[in-house]
């Protein structure tokens, strides 16, 4: 109990296999004793684990205090661990996150380009749903424009068509750089070549051309880009989605095997606040990658933190927005690169509610 690097104490009370030697119950009676004044004296919880657990709970209850006692000792811990979440809640509930206002961003402006994009796109398909999922997929170079006006930058990547339009993007982007196969079959397939990254002048990009397209495909088949190296960093994503019955919804996890393979993603309903996208950055099982793990040089979470609210105050202005997807998100020790960005926008069904759900204000007094 004085030991500061304890924070509770469990005790494990095994009773007398033969009670003929203690048969009024002398010993059980001094331990009560004992844990209620042990406890009193200190702070910090103190449960008790008994094995003839009908023998021991009502001795425990005295005037000043009452030890909570378990038949076994994981219930005990499970309701510590219960009461220490339920701490954490009312001490996170008493300090809630804001809501951040940028002053980059051109709300007006995306509002009048998603307006004009909705209406050329019923203008060119009146009536008709996109083939591959809800809403109307905006081009890259579309999306990209989008997200400017919410002061995300995306990476900047040009069409190489052939080999010589792979060596005149290079030049005007600067090397080094990466050659990728931008396909939907293909987007993000290092494990099929469709990547190759730290081309360092034109002789080494002409040969990793050649490789690719005798390896996948002719050109048109596969859309190469040339796109300049970011800094190396920890690949993650970034989705947010409209869903039609939770609303818009943000979610995160790291680019590839742990999100596509485990399912390791968090999610967190709009509009988000800054202390959600930090426990939203925190909740994942692979956390640990972003924080430093096994000595490697934590990344930017800060700037990761300040993307998913970029992301968050875009979907919640403009209700036309129902899908983004930021893949990958190159997170450095300095700062983070979007390197793929996909949007999709659709006209916004009626609605008969006022917006996010939330409870009613109340007091004591009521």
């Amino acid at each position: 109990m004085a030991d500061p690097g304890c924070d509770a104490v469990v005790v494990t009370a095994i009773p007398r296999v033969d009670t003929a030697q203690d048969p009024d119950g002398r010993g059980d009676r001094e331990l009560a004793d004992a844990l209620r004044e042990a406890a009193l004296g200190s702070d910090k919880p103190v449960l008790v684990v008994h094995f003839a657990f009908d023998q021991l709970p009502g001795r425990l209850a005295g005037p000043a205090t009452r030890i909570p006692a378990y038949p076994s000792a994981e219930r005990a811990v499970r309701a510590l661990t219960e009461a220490v979440h339920y701490a954490d809640w009312r001490r996170r509930a008493a300090t809630p996150g804001r809501v951040p206002q940028f002053e980059d961003i051109r709300p007006a402006e995306a509002a009048r380009d998603v307006a004009a994009w909705l209406d050329a796109a019923d203008a060119e398909r009146p009536g008709a749903a996109a083939p591959d999922g809800p809403g109307v997929p905006l081009a890259e170079d579309t999306a990209a424009r989008l997200l400017a006006h919410y002061g995300i930058t995306v990476h900047p990547a040009l069409p190489a068509p052939g080999a010589e339009a792979a060596l005149a993007a290079a030049e005007r982007l600067g090397y080094p750089v990466a050659l990728k196969a931008t396909a939907p079959h293909l987007r993000h397939r290092a494990d099929l070549g469709g990547v190759h990254l730290d081309l360092a002048g034109p002789a080494e990009l002409r040969r990793a051309y050649g490789e690719l397209t005798s390896r996948l495909g002719k050109p048109d088949e596969i859309r190469p880009v040339v796109q300049r190296l970011a800094p190396r960093g920890v690949d993650t994503v970034v989705r947010a989605t409209v869903d039609p019955r939770l609303g818009a919804v943000l979610g995160f996890g790291l680019a590839g095997a742990p999100s596509e393979l485990l399912g390791d993603l968090a999610h967190r309903l709009l509009p988000a606040t800054d202390r959600d996208v930090a426990e939203l950055v925190r909740s994942i099982r692979a956390a640990p990658m972003l924080f430093g793990y096994r000595g490697a040089q934590p990344v930017d979470t800060a700037a990761l933190e300040e993307l998913l609210l970029r992301v968050a105050v875009l979907l919640d202005d403009i209700p036309e927005v129902v899908g983004v997807d930021l893949e990958p998100v190159v997170v450095a020790p300095q700062g983070l690169s979007v390197l793929g960005a996909s949007v999709r926008i659709a006209r916004p069904p009626a609605r008969t509610d006022l917006g996010p759900r939330a409870l009613a204000p109340w007091s004591t007094a009521e």
